[in-house]
């Protein structure tokens, strides 16, 4: 069964921050030097509040943000700024109504302990490594003894092996560059950011996106060369959270159920030390007939989903998926409970 979806569904803005990832860049070198959550959220509120006098039209629109991965700190502390800043003014500068973040980095402790649960219920690491992690590793702290380190020497030799974005994905083992790009594919390409950086480092496509020329690296582990060091990272962002329900923003956190790196466990288990009760318990919603993942709703508003089949980039492996859940987000609607629901 197929369904139908008016694909018309929100105006996207891609921000490309901080300052020195990808393509963007500072005219002063010593920004490099003072990164960090605090400034990101500083310099993105900056851009907003210019885009918007730019484009004046869009200033009463509805307005969302949206990110993966490390967006679970850049996604609150932007809308935390955009919600000071309305304060301050005693007006609506910016029309911010909800956020919605996937596979992110939420707080650190249960992320760490949810990672190690994830991987060892998964059959990627042994019980044994798991147990002395949890017994001898303090996820709160850097300060370990020698046999955290052990433990965690096993642990990173398991998953050296695999694609821990998404842990039953192939591997890029032979990609060709040579040859012309495949046909679109619900599949995704295991070597699709292979090509993708090929692409972005050719001349005229950066030309063409009015970038200054260089030479992206590719490196899944790291963002940029160019940033050498962070200033500031919170250990939780639990709080902007709870301030976001309190002010009656739509709060909605999802995961990719096939994500090692953030997994579904660590963000299970940073919800829980929000100590919310519970709306809606535990269901599966559907897509195309067919369960697209699971869902709770939660007091104050905060929505809980997992996207079935999904690594650390949702979209990327279930983008069908991937769009009804944002769908629905932005309509504020439940997600499907029959089979017979887009």
């Amino acid at each position: 069964m197929w369904l139908n979806f008016d694909f018309e569904a929100a105006n996207v803005l891609f921000l490309e921050s901080p300052a020195g990832v990808g393509f963007s860049y500072s005219n002063r070198s010593s920004d490099y030097d003072t990164s960090g959550d605090r400034k990101t959220a500083t310099d993105n509120y900056i851009f907003l509040v210019n885009w918007l006098e730019r484009f004046p039209e869009y200033k009463k629109r509805d307005f969302y943000i949206a990110g993966e991965s490390y967006a679970g700190h850049y996604v609150p502390q932007l809308a935390h700024t955009i919600l000071h800043n309305n304060k301050i003014a005693n007006k609506t500068i910016i029309n911010l109504k909800g956020i919605l973040i996937g596979n992110a980095v939420i707080n650190d402790e249960t992320d760490s302990l949810g990672m190690t649960d994830y991987l060892a219920s998964h059959a990627i690491i042994s019980d044994h490594a798991a147990h002395d992690i949890k017994t001898f590793c303090n996820f709160s702290s850097d300060d370990n003894p020698i046999q955290c380190q052990t433990a965690r020497d096993e642990y990173h030799r398991d998953i050296s092996f695999i694609d821990i974005y998404n842990i039953y994905a192939p591997l890029c083992n032979n990609p060709n560059l040579t040859t012309f790009p495949k046909k679109s594919s619900n599949v995704i390409d295991p070597c699709s950011g292979v090509y993708t950086h090929a692409y972005l480092n050719r001349a005229n496509v950066q030309e063409a996106l009015h970038a200054n020329v260089t030479k992206l690296k590719y490196d899944r582990e790291s963002c940029s060369d160019v940033i050498s060091s962070w200033g500031d990272s919170p250990s939780t962002i639990i709080p902007l959270l709870h301030e976001f329900l309190n002010n009656g923003l739509r709060v909605w956190i999802f995961s990719g159920d096939t994500d090692g790196r953030v997994p579904v466990t660590s963000t299970k288990y940073s919800i829980k030390r929000m100590n919310l009760s519970t709306k809606s318990a535990w269901y599966p919603w559907f897509f195309n007939g067919e369960v697209g993942g699971y869902a709770e709703v939660y007091s104050g508003g905060l929505t809980f989903a997992t996207v079935r089949e999904a690594g650390h980039e949702v979209p990327s492996y279930q983008p069908g998926r991937a769009l009804s859940l944002i769908m629905h987000f932005l309509k504020g609607t439940p997600l499907p409970t029959t089979q017979a629901q887009p």
